[in-house]
């Protein structure tokens, strides 16, 4: 499946997760998307610019484990190996090292204009949500086959934080919150103790206005702060949903999403 994307698709929270469910989908139906800017609707304001920064964008917009970046060299090395004969190649290191950018020749260089230094980038981009990268040549023999077998190719660059980790970090320093959903004890005990997602079931009222995708908090009954997360449905749609099972989504709003309001991967405890 081929999916166009551009930088308006990502920066518009509700566009983000729409093109996220896209992909996911497609994932779990075991079809591979093929991604590409979309050059007919673009200008140079808004380009991603490089397939480097726009592969590390679906990283993150995907949650990847890793990602992989194929190019004419065998992985970084601490010089430009076409202009010094000693250099070292670098095997391992960890994403976001400053150190990577000078190897790479800086952003002002020759090298660096869609060279090696967009791919330091992407790698310091993805690393945000804990994925790591590696960069290997593409002329290598089942290339991904054999990473993907864990197979020591190219250059590996580590994630300082794990995915998860990452990802909730965000969502607990997230200033902005644009809702709060308050919640009985019943569903407290599963999101606290039980480490499960949040129902709608679970849900007595809702407050504020936010739409899907926005960061919204988690009170009990007393009142005290139980949670964050990222909400599926937006307030309106909340309200109608809430301390009903999922089986009655269809009736109230017309369709089916999600089952939970937050997916426990998607919610921080506080």
């Amino acid at each position: 499946a081929q999916v166009l994307l551009t930088h308006a698709d990502l920066a518009d929270r509700e566009r983000y997760l729409n093109a996220r469910s896209t992909l996911l989908t497609l994932l779990a139906l075991k079809v591979i998307p093929v991604i590409n800017e979309n050059d007919t609707v673009v200008n140079d304001e808004i380009k991603f610019g490089d397939n480097d920064t726009l592969g590390a964008l679906v990283a993150n917009l995907v949650e990847a484990d890793a990602l992989v970046i194929l190019t004419d060299q065998r992985g970084l090395y601490s010089a430009d190996p076409r202009k010094v004969p000693e250099v070292r190649f670098i095997d391992q290191a960890t994403a976001g090292d400053p150190a990577l950018e000078l190897m790479a020749g800086g952003a002002g260089s020759s090298l660096g204009r869609g060279g090696m230094i967009t791919k330091i980038l992407a790698a310091k981009r993805a690393a945000g949500s804990g994925a790591s990268t590696v960069i290997a040549s593409g002329r290598e023999p089942d290339v991904l086959l054999r990473l993907a077998a864990g197979e020591s190719i190219g250059t590996t660059l580590m994630a300082a934080t794990p995915k998860l980790a990452a990802r909730k970090q965000w969502m607990a320093d997230h200033l902005q919150l644009r809702g709060t959903v308050v919640i009985d004890q019943g569903a407290v005990a599963k999101v606290r103790e039980e480490g499960k997602s949040l129902l709608p079931i679970g849900v007595v009222e809702v407050h504020g206005e936010f739409h899907r995708g926005d960061v919204i908090a988690v009170r009990g009954p007393e009142g005290g702060e139980v949670a964050r997360g990222l909400a599926n449905y937006g307030s309106a749609e909340a309200r109608l949903i809430a301390r009903k099972p999922s089986t009655e989504f269809e009736r109230l709003l017309g369709y089916t999403a999600e089952p939970e309001l937050i997916h426990r991967d998607n919610l921080v405890l506080t």
